[in-house]
């Protein structure tokens, strides 16, 4: 019988934010495929708008980029360093990204028409999240314990 390790919570963090960053990765290559079979993706023609420019969207790219690199500076991070105000701060920004999720996907639930395969991985990026969340808080916690448990030790050894 196999049983997972319930102790190495960096090697589940950081499997979890390689998930989710998989997961957001295809999110937008999804949006992107209709462009390979000839359909339109232009969201501002469908509603009579002239094409943004470069100088417009540029926020929207800095946005995307700061969101695709903290995970992969916290997937760093999480292999090299242990310190609880480190995990504290990891932990925040797992409750961000868990609420960013949720919010996008009831977003792409307003868009017309309703990408259904969209909001299916949205859903499962939102309940990644969620483990990424709990295992996060695990981790933090475990620091306590930890230290509890050392202090105890050595009592016992003195």
């Amino acid at each position: 019988m196999t049983t997972t390790n319930p102790i190495n919570y960096r090697e589940k963090i950081i499997a979890l934010w390689t998930v989710f960053l998989l997961g957001t990765l295809f999110h937008t290559q999804l949006a992107l495929i209709p462009l390979f079979h000839g359909i339109d993706v232009d969201i501002m023609g469908h509603h009579h708008q002239e094409a943004a420019t470069m100088a417009e969207i540029t926020p929207i790219l800095w946005g995307m980029l700061i969101f695709f690199m903290l995970p992969m500076l916290a997937i760093i991070a999480t292999a090299f360093y242990e310190f609880k105000r480190y995990r504290l701060v990891h932990f925040g920004l797992t409750v961000v990204y868990s609420v960013l999720n949720l919010s996008h996907a009831i977003s792409d639930l307003l868009v017309t028409p309703i990408a259904w395969y969209q909001i299916v991985l949205m859903i499962l990026l939102f309940l990644v999240g969620i483990l990424l969340n709990i295992v996060a808080y695990q981790w933090l916690q475990s620091g306590s314990h930890r230290h509890r448990l050392d202090s105890l030790a050595s009592k016992i050894t003195s």
